[in-house]
């Protein structure tokens, strides 16, 4: 008996074919997710890292950290200008102007950041940080005292640092002294009571760099800690990453 030719796939033929196509479609989507994510993590540290050599080159040029903020930029500390981005913007970096768009530029952006911009109340920030300074070090309500770098005067109104600046013999341990890193809120301050305000933000923190943060070091190094050790974790080791002092302070955590 003849067979008839077969010009075509049958239904069940038709479908096992499109599930393998679906199912290498899915793992080529994956690999190029995961080496988009991983070049942006690798992006964001070297721009930590390019950061924290701006820094290092203010700190020995000044034997002082920039101030947080400096109301007397124009008398007293000229060098500090108005900020800390602005200082090491305008000293290291050289660049003459300060105005936008130079925070969403170069060095000063993370490729992974993402803002929550669902309402209009924080459709009213002129600007999204990606990276903060250590400012204050650890903090709690109620504690003004700073132990980070932006400076050792609490201003009553804002509650920015102001002068005197923190001078470079008062960091008892640059290679265990976070200063500068993904700022998860939008603003230019890295601490740890940010991350129980994440609020909105949160799952655009959780996303960025798959759960981790990129850091630099006062002496210059980065690492890529996890949020939970950087913001979560009250052991000893954690808590001295954050003052200048290198004491974990654990009456902070109240």
């Amino acid at each position: 008996m003849r067979l008839r030719n077969r010009d075509g796939f049958t239904l069940v033929e038709l479908l096992v074919v499109i599930a393998i196509i679906g199912v290498l479609a899915a793992l080529i989507l994956s690999g190029v997710s995961s080496t988009k994510g991983k070049a942006q993590q690798i992006q964001c540290a070297s721009n930590v890292r390019q950061l924290g050599l701006a820094l290092q080159g203010f700190v020995q040029a000044n034997h002082v950290y920039p101030l947080d903020q400096n109301d007397d930029s124009k008398d007293s500390y000229p060098e500090h200008r108005r900020t800390w981005a602005d200082a090491l913007n305008r000293e290291e970096f050289g660049l003459p102007k300060t105005e936008l768009p130079w925070l969403t530029n170069g060095v000063w952006t993370c490729p992974a950041a993402r803002w929550n911009t669902d309402n209009a109340a924080v459709n009213t920030m002129a600007i999204w940080f990606s990276y903060g300074y250590n400012w204050r070090g650890l903090n709690s309500p109620g504690n003004n005292g700073a132990l980070g770098l932006g400076g050792r005067n609490v201003s009553a109104s804002n509650f920015g640092l102001l002068p005197p600046p923190v001078a470079e013999s008062e960091v008892i341990a640059p290679s265990d002294m976070t200063a500068i890193g993904d700022a998860f809120d939008g603003n230019p301050v890295l601490q740890r009571g940010s991350w129980s305000g994440m609020g909105k933000h949160g799952k655009y923190t959780l996303a960025r760099h798959h759960g981790k943060a990129s850091v630099v070091f006062c002496d210059g190094h980065v690492e890529t800690p996890t949020l939970k050790f950087l913001f979560e974790d009250t052991s000893d080791a954690a808590l001295v990453r954050w003052n200048r002092d290198h004491l974990p302070h654990r009456e902070r955590l109240k």
